[in-house]
């Protein structure tokens, strides 16, 4: 079974509406099964019309932060993770480009 874990790699902010308002949030979500680890970065982007309401900045939290990513980019990027694990534990088979039999 995959753990997945998230973390905030970078943000940043504007001056306006508020100090140290966060308009964009790099973030990165690995998982791990066993043996087993892959990661994929994404971003998140806000505008004041679409923000939760306003935390000082040094008031923030990763686990705030993370709240605030969508859950379909979560889910998303989870996934895609996850069919990384899967091809590490079972590598996709590709065609071989065989001879014609009748091409001696």
């Amino acid at each position: 079974m995959t753990t997945f874990t998230t973390t905030i790699t970078a943000m940043w902010t504007m001056q306006q509406p508020d100090p140290d308002y966060v308009v964009n949030v790099l973030w990165e979500v690995t998982g791990v099964d066993g043996e087993y680890t892959a990661k994929i970065g994404g971003n998140t982007t806000f505008n004041s019309n679409q923000s939760p309401s306003f935390i000082p900045y040094d008031e923030l939290t990763e686990a705030t932060v993370i709240g605030w990513i969508p859950e379909n980019a979560m889910a998303s990027a989870q996934a895609c993770v996850q069919g990384q694990i899967n091809s590490m534990i079972n590598p996709p088979v590709s065609p071989e480009n065989t001879p014609l039999p009748w091409s001696a």
